[in-house]
């Protein structure tokens, strides 16, 4: 059952209120990058339990939206950021620390090949297969509608050809999450990479029927397996 289209993080619930129902603190901040870029960071946490962890996204940063320059500075920044929390509290020193990635952010993580398509304007019909969800998810304001620009365009297929001779280099323990019907990004290329990878923890799940964006566009049922399959793997390793 999807929630009523009014209570949603981009409907009419004021932000605040949305996160105390759901019993979460969220904060915005801006972090400088060392290379002067100022990125925009958002934390959201248990009100009554310990942070489980950090989400880099996009949509609010410095610079022209939809464009990609360069992944390479894009990986750097991730990094950046990531150490920079390390350093805020103590206690991070010590925990396990994992990487989560969903669609391009995985070929980030993992710098693996998630990018095997380049994006059409259609992605967001392509993506998710829930239509209530459609009409939510086109309520983000971050959103990018405007066609691909060029410039992110070749610079995504630079970095699919690099990935792609890097495959066995890979050597971290990753799990990988694919839709058996996903469009937008090549199940072969995830069962390449778990082929390919040299690593020694390595699991692969392709979910039959499921679509691109497996944590928010398929059925509240579909989206709860996928996400107890990634705190298993987690739970397991941490």
């Amino acid at each position: 059952m999807v929630q009523n289209q009014q209570f949603n993080y981009w409907g009419n619930t004021p932000e605040e209120e949305y996160y105390t129902l759901q019993g979460i603190k969220s904060n915005n901040s801006f972090f400088t990058s060392p290379r002067g870029l100022s990125l925009f960071t958002k934390s959201w946490l248990p009100s009554n339990s310990c942070p489980k962890g950090v989400i880099i996204s996009h949509g609010k940063s410095q610079g022209l939206k939809g464009y990609v320059p360069n992944v390479d500075l894009v990986v750097h920044d991730c990094i950046s950021y990531f150490n920079f929390v390390l350093t805020q509290n103590p206690e991070f020193q010590e925990l396990p620390k994992f990487l989560f990635g969903e669609s391009m952010d995985g070929a980030i993580c993992l710098f693996a090949p998630t990018l095997a398509i380049v994006p059409t304007a259609d992605l967001l019909e392509k993506s998710v297969k829930v239509s209530e969800k459609r009409i939510i998810a086109g309520m983000n304001p971050n959103i990018y509608n405007g066609k691909p620009r060029l410039g992110t365009v070749v610079e995504l297929m630079r970095v699919t050809d690099y990935v792609s001779t890097k495959l066995s280099d890979v050597s971290v323990p990753f799990l990988v999450l694919h839709g058996s019907v996903n469009v937008v990004t090549d199940p072969e290329v995830s069962k390449e990479l778990y082929q390919k990878a040299k690593s020694k923890d390595k699991t692969i799940k392709i979910y039959d029927g499921m679509v691109h964006s497996l944590l928010f566009g398929e059925t509240d049922e579909n989206v709860e397996v996928v996400r107890n399959d990634i705190l298993a793997w987690l739970n397991d390793r941490s």
